[in-house]
């Protein structure tokens, strides 16, 4: 896939992120489906951090010195040393949204950019701008698919009935 064409459908699932996840109760927003599982308010928390620090941040640091490494994250760590479900949850997903326009902008205003460059991580192996810019991507399709199912599973919850006759999942 072109990279282009990525750049688009990352500022595409701008509007499917927030058609999934504004408007929404604070009882939806802080459910789950048990004690280890997240809730949307830390899925929104995670996915603004990894805007940030993970994928954006990959991708330029291999475009720009693929020889250094990335600086090291922490997703699942961060859940609780951020404190994801004191965080308001309007203000993140503007925040989010906020963050992903900035990382379109700036991968719309790349100059040849050599999606080739590699680094050459220790146990990883290759990892290429590209492949960063593509997770990216893939990333944001699952959690996608883990907002719809979570949506899925409270309604289920709440409503008490069977939602076999809508089909199955």
């Amino acid at each position: 896939m072109d990279h282009k064409n990525i750049f688009k459908k990352l500022q595409q699932n701008i509007g499917v992120f927030q058609y999934l996840l504004e408007n929404l109760s604070s009882e939806e927003y802080n459910w789950s489906q048990g004690p280890d599982k997240w809730c949307l308010l830390e899925i929104v928390c995670h996915l603004h951090d990894e805007e940030i620090e993970d994928f954006r941040t990959r991708v330029q640091c291999v475009l720009e010195d693929p020889n250094t490494p990335p600086p090291p994250i922490d997703p699942v760590g961060w859940v609780m040393a951020r404190n994801y479900k004191g965080q308001k949850y309007n203000k993140v997903i503007h925040d989010f949204i906020k963050e992903r326009k900035k990382s379109i902008e700036w991968l719309n205003s790349l100059k040849n950019p050599k999606w080739d460059n590699t680094y050459n991580h220790p146990k990883l192996g290759p990892l290429s701008a590209y492949l960063f810019l593509t997770n990216w991507l893939a990333h944001d399709y699952l959690h996608i698919r883990q907002i719809i199912r979570l949506k899925f599973d409270y309604l289920h919850d709440k409503s008490g009935i069977s939602l076999d006759y809508a089909g199955n999942w």
